[in-house]
């Protein structure tokens, strides 16, 4: 098989950081809405809220720390899948969430109706998954959380939305038995962002392959 040239992989690269940008971007839009957390985050919190951590280990920290062991189980159980894509995501994106909480803070005050708020979920789960699918798509390597989902739907020829969606929900049911917050919003994610990333999968298949064969020189 030959290895992709430089160019190649700036190209996947670059296509793993719009993708990461977009996703993030839908995680903001999720977490302005105030209707609960993530699951990955309710794992997040649980950890945080049951262990005796140091006084300087903060919930990003610990968020960082449980990103680093999935890689860490990863590296020795599925070593392929961990790419430089996973460590981008690992540094970028906390940075990417604090840029989009600036503008889009101010459209979603915790006096917006319920309806509302429930739509901007939606609309984040939707931008999540899309975004997602690119990084996916990018074969730059993914975010460690779905990489969980990625190579358990890989190793069992599962298809990825519903492997999603049953990771997801492990991850919230384990979250809130340590104590962390699951609401309406936990389940709403849980439920959607799988399918919706088994839709756009296709689509940001052929967006990459697009980009990248325009770099090949096999598209006119």
């Amino acid at each position: 098989v030959k290895k992709p040239g430089w160019a190649e992989l700036a190209v996947r690269v670059l296509l793993l950081l719009a993708g990461l940008a977009v996703a993030h971007l839908g995680v903001t839009l999720f977490l302005e809405s105030d209707l609960g957390s993530a699951p990955f985050n309710v794992l997040v919190q649980g950890l945080y809220r049951s262990l005796p951590w140091p006084g300087w280990m903060t919930h990003g920290r610990v968020h960082l720390l449980v990103c680093l062991l999935i890689v860490l189980a990863l590296l020795a159980a599925a070593r392929s899948y961990v790419r430089i894509g996973t460590l981008l995501c690992m540094a970028l994106g906390g940075p990417i969430i604090d840029l989009w909480t600036v503008p889009l803070a101010p459209l979603f005050p915790d006096t917006l109706a319920l309806l509302w708020r429930l739509l901007a979920l939606v609309l984040g789960c939707v931008i999540l998954a899309f975004g997602m699918t690119v990084v996916i798509r990018s074969e730059a390597g993914t975010g460690p959380n779905d990489l969980v989902a990625v190579v358990l739907s890989d190793r069992s020829g599962k298809p990825f939305g519903p492997v999603r969606v049953a990771v997801d929900i492990l991850f919230a049911l384990i979250g809130w038995l340590l104590g962390g917050v699951v609401g309406l919003g936990t389940l709403v994610c849980a439920g959607l962002v799988g399918p919706c990333a088994q839709v756009f999968l296709p689509i940001s298949g052929k967006l990459c392959d697009f980009c990248l064969n325009k770099i090949r020189g096999d598209v006119p």
